[in-house]
């Protein structure tokens, strides 16, 4: 095989091969070595791909000619007109393998050498020819319009006057449309560190995710929504008629480890990026939720089954925490002290610790994920976000937003599924930290396992709050104050009222609690009167329906009973009414466990230390409230009770973001809470630095002791 001699290229510029890495998936992969190949003025191939396992990458611009015939005596002008009649283009050796290891795609260059010059001009190549998506589409709208390829091409040239795509190929374009053919694909316009890679175009259809019905929700990782490889999925099905919504990939313990490497490899660009930038993303992420407000309401409704009114509320509490994230640097400010010793000074500074990881329950949607990640990203760490499987759209939706908002790829990551998902991220050492919000059954085990690998971890537990009404009570007001707690999201949120405890006797309050209960309008939470929406799931419905009847043949008595209530339009949903159990006990089911519905616990005491001992022995308390118009039985109250947070003459709500929301253990687990300054130290860690400077070359003396002659230590060896 003869050749061109390779010293006609010795004096042509250098084409660098892509430095080899290791990349979350194989369409990352190819994005990097497309870039970088566009920047050293070659274009990439896909010579060989086999999905899930290799790809095979060669470059799409060979330069040598193979001559099959034998030299002949004669001009030189005759001799390359032959030559070229006689030979073909020679493959560039250029090779780079793309190969999976342990989850994650790695890259190695297997010959970084070219047989020909760097593209001077990258319009010269065919791929500049390509159109973009958005022209493919438009192509697609003036061909049923009847348009012809000439017609197509004018006007898309008015848009686009470098257009170099010629009428056959918007002819070529126009077949495949016509065939139906759902791979016609996305001809990217070749440009400046754009990817040039020939075979890799994307659907211009919607995201595979989203193509399929019902759709599947992506995870987030690296900064791109992908369909999950897992093959086994849960349905999200609307609570009010039974609808499947979406359906949740069990994702594998593969696609968790790219998460936290895509988290891991954003950490350490994101921590030096100014505090004032970061914040500056969290000013627009508040916008753009307030922007797609309805949208994530409406998301929520469908999937939780609470109301409009509800679901508008649970996005504005996450809101306020956004907002909150907004001045994040005044609260990570540290602390300076001078001259602890002669020159010597000192100081303290918060720094984030790198990847950290937050579980969500299903009770809010959109305020759970808010919780987290906001603080957590804005104070420079990275994160991954576990949403509820039961009610994943919105965390999905809010993450679409936070991308937008101009957070890098890699900072926000979603991992999707259930038990295996949670084993994994506590299992994985590059997590530093977890935050945690879900049931009891769940807790102890995560916390366990959690600690066991050293992380910092915070767990806010499902709870049973109570009310102590006393005698004096107002009336009206103390009533309006129990519905509303007790029912109000049909009963499913942490901080829901589950438990009334009477101060003397029960029989004045009663038939006035279930006339205003029975006021409540259950319907589905789309619907406009609606005040009660249906439980999460039949198996919910099924649990208490259980605990209700349980409680019921143990001698509680039945005020009011939602189980078989009926809301026309809407006869398969899993609607339970207001409900109201009289003469309950400590020994009793519904006492003991979460019911977490809309069913309100009534029971009496003597006095009010009687009431106040009854609350302390329940060891699921969170918050307590007290209703009364004496201000010595208030203070008692307060300073006897023993839960985090108290309410007087109020139900127990959860705190702005800007105080600390506290609990009592059991119902949290952990040092630091997630609220307040308390939210700040958990996602930091505190590093003090001690410091010196000489100024004249003369004073080489250390101080060891200050004015007072104490010794002090330099952590000088």
């Amino acid at each position: 095989m003869d050749f061109q001699s390779s010293s006609e290229f010795n004096d042509a510029p250098q084409m660098l091969p892509p430095p080899p890495g290791t990349f979350v998936d194989r369409e990352e992969l190819i994005q990097h070595v497309g870039d970088f190949a566009v920047s050293q003025g070659y274009v990439v191939t896909i010579k060989q791909s086999k999905r899930d396992r290799v790809v095979v990458l060669g470059c799409d611009r060979g330069g040598v000619y193979r001559n099959r015939r034998k030299p002949v005596d004669e001009s030189s002008a005759e001799s390359l007109r032959r030559r070229k009649t006689g030979s073909r283009l020679t493959n560039c050796p250029f090779e780079a393998v793309g190969k999976k290891d342990d989850g994650l795609w790695k890259l190695s260059i297997k010959n970084g050498a070219h047989n020909h010059e760097p593209l001077k001009d990258l319009s010269e190549h065919p791929s500049a020819r390509r159109f973009t998506e958005r022209e493919v589409l438009l192509i697609k709208e003036m061909t049923e319009a009847g348009l012809k390829p000439r017609q197509i091409l004018k006007r898309l040239r008015q848009s686009n006057p470098e257009l170099l795509s010629t009428p056959k190929h918007v002819y070529n374009v126009k077949a495949k449309l016509r065939q139906g053919n759902v791979t016609v694909r996305n001809f990217k316009s070749l440009r400046p560190q754009k990817t040039a890679v020939r075979n890799n175009y994307q659907s211009v259809m919607e995201p595979s995710w989203r193509q399929r019905n019902p759709p599947r929700v992506p995870n987030l990782i690296g900064g791109r929504f992908v369909d999950s490889k897992s093959l086994t999925s849960i349905d999200v099905v609307n609570p009010a008629t039974q609808l499947i919504v979406s359906q949740v990939p069990l994702s594998t313990n593969e696609e968790v480890r790219a998460a936290v490497f895509a988290a891991k490899r954003a950490f350490s660009s994101w921590r030096n990026t100014p505090v004032t930038n970061r914040q500056r993303i969290m000013f627009k992420f508040q916008e753009l939720i307030r922007r797609d407000m309805d949208k994530l309401a409406m998301e929520i409704t469908s999937e939780h089954g609470k109301t409009l009114t509800d679901a508008y509320n649970d996005v504005l509490r996450g809101l306020e925490i956004v907002e909150h994230a907004c001045g994040v640097a005044t609260l990570q400010i540290g602390e300076f002290v001078s001259n602890i010793s002669n020159g010597v000074d000192t100081y303290s500074i918060r720094e984030p610790l790198g990847v950290c990881a937050g579980i969500c329950s299903f009770d809010f949607p959109a305020m759970t994920p808010l919780w987290m990640f906001p603080i957590a990203v804005t104070c420079g760490n990275t994160f991954i976000l576990k949403p509820s499987e039961k009610v994943p759209g919105a965390a999905v939706i809010l993450a679409e937003l936070a991308v937008e908002a101009g957070l890098p790829n890699g900072v926000l990551n979603i991992v999707h599924g259930t038990d295996d998902i949670i084993n994994a991220i506590c299992d994985d050492d590059d997590v530093k930290a977890i935050a945690l919000v879900g049931p009891n059954s769940d807790v102890a085990d995560i916390y366990s396992r959690a600690s066991a690998k050293g992380k910092r971890i915070q767990c806010n537990i499902g709870a049973k709050n109570h009310a102590v009404v006393m005698p004096d009570a107002s009336i009206d007001a103390t009533l309006s104050a129990l519905v509303a707690a007790g029912f109000g999201g049909a009963g499913q949120k942490c901080m829901a009222l589950t438990t009334v405890v009477y101060v003397g006797s029960i029989t004045p309050w009663e038939d006035k609690l279930v006339e205003h209960a029975k006021a409540i309008k259950v319907n589905a939470g789309t619907e406009s009167n609606a005040d009660l929406g249906p439980v999460i799931s039949k198996q919910e419905k099924e649990r208490m329906c259980r605990l209700i009847q349980v409680d019921t043949e143990s001698g509680a008595k039945l005020l009011l009973d939602g189980r078989n209530i009926l809301v026309p339009g809407y006869e398969n949903g899993n609607f339970i009414g207001p409900t109201i159990l009289s003469d309950v006990t400590v020994n009793m089911e519904c006492y003991k466990e979460d019911v977490f519905g809309p069913v309100l616990l009534c029971m009496q005491a003597e006095s009010i230390d009687e009431a106040i001992e009854i609350v302390n022995r329940n060891r699921r308390g969170s918050g307590a409230s007290i209703f009364t118009t004496s201000a010595v039985a208030a203070r008692k109250f307060q300073i006897e009770i023993a839960v985090g947070q108290v309410g007087i003459n109020v139900p127990i709500s959860v705190q702005p973001p800007f105080t600390l929301f506290t609990s009592s253990k059991p119902c949290f687990a952990g040092d630091l809470n997630c609220d307040g300054k308390g939210g700040i130290h958990f996602y930091t860690q505190i590093k003090t630095v001690t410091q010196q400077w000489k100024d004249l070359p003369g004073n080489v003396e250390t101080p060891t002791s200050n004015s007072n002659g104490e010794s002090l230590q330099l952590l000088n060896s």
